[in-house]
């Protein structure tokens, strides 16, 4: 049931063989520079560009929403021999204008290159705005490549000494030049959770930095040596106020914004709490409101729940049992 669950989140899907073998091949870039059927992602303060739209593009696949893969003559020559670059894998669909097998490299780059590639910013679009209506690859071309170059732009020196790294591997590896260290890519793992009461209603939290009608589920970052369950336990109780009990996993989704995995757990209040001892952490979360599935739906009017692209957005549904109301994607972190 989890798995099911999680290939329905917009995060989660993927139809890439990130080809982890072929990283360590030395210059691997040059290769696949010189390959004409290579294609180049490129990247633009975590935005990427959107292919033109193309009706055989669109009979040929299930959505008429691409990325725009770019054949090595039409990036610039300056971030193609850039060295942040990062080597995705292979595309696996039979059904896309790219063969079954092409390989795909994220570029960065920089003001002056972006402009020169497309100088309508309309183009350059971000994963939340996009990120239901891409195919399976693209989303997850999109979430791979967003994700390392986050990590990227965190990690350019040593973490020990602080001297500038290297990048390796085909972008999956930062090098200390002094000690030979390794650094890899991290990933924060962060629980969300959708407690319910003895009458299987939802508790939604509004978090200080939204709009005080955004309401979504709590969530939390694991903290070192804590297992997600714990974490699940901890968390809430420090948001609400609240002891929950019998966390269950649901699924898990990427979030990269900048690293983190949303791993989606259910709960319900323990049976020594009373629903009405909410007790909002008054730093992070200002509001706390129990919901039951006509109240939700009540309250379409005037809340707006967690955008599509997010895991909250389908724990809810799947709770709700029915499609939710499109609310506007957060913007912010």
């Amino acid at each position: 049931m989890s798995f099911t669950f999680t290939t329905r989140l917009p995060l989660s899907r993927h139809a890439v063989d990130r080809d982890h073998l072929s990283r360590a091949i030395p210059g691997l870039f040059d290769e696949l520079c010189a390959d004409a059927a290579t294609r180049f992602l490129p990247v633009w303060h975590g935005k990427m560009l959107l292919a033109p739209h193309s009706p055989a593009a669109a009979s040929a696949s299930a959505t008429a929403v691409h990325l725009a893969l770019l054949p090595s003559s039409s990036v610039p020559a300056s971030r193609r021999n850039a060295s942040l670059r990062v080597y995705l894998g292979r595309s696996l669909p039979t059904d896309l204008p790219e063969p079954a097998g092409t390989r795909i490299v994220a570029v960065q780059l920089d003001d002056d290159d972006a402009a020169l590639l497309e100088p309508d910013e309309g183009r350059w679009v971000g994963l939340r705005t996009v990120a239901t209506a891409l195919g399976d690859r693209d989303a997850g071309l999109f979430t791979e490549a967003l994700g390392v170059l986050n990590w990227h732009a965190s990690h350019g020196h040593c973490p020990r000494c602080g001297a500038a790294t290297v990048v390796e591997e085909a972008g999956w590896v930062r090098r200390c030049p002094v000690d030979n260290s390794q650094v890899f890519p991290r990933t924060d793992p962060a629980v969300i959770v959708l407690i319910t009461d003895a009458d299987d209603r939802i508790l939604l939290g509004s978090n200080a930095m939204w709009e005080n009608n955004r309401y979504s589920l709590l969530a939390g970052f694991v903290e070192p040596g804590e297992a997600l369950e714990s974490a699940v336990i901890r968390e809430m109780f420090e948001e609400s106020g609240l002891r929950v009990t019998d966390p269950a996993y649901v699924g898990s989704q990427p979030w990269p914004f900048p690293a983190s995995v949303m791993c989606g757990f259910t709960a319900r209040l323990a049976d020594d709490q009373q629903a009405g001892d909410l007790l909002p952490d008054g730093a992070e979360i200002l509001a706390l409101r129990w919901f039951s599935r006509k109240e939700l739906h009540e309250a379409a009017e005037w809340m707006l729940l967690p955008g599509p692209s997010s895991i909250a957005h389908a724990m809810i549904e799947r709770w709700f049992g029915a499609p939710l109301r499109a609310s506007p994607e957060l913007i912010r972190p």
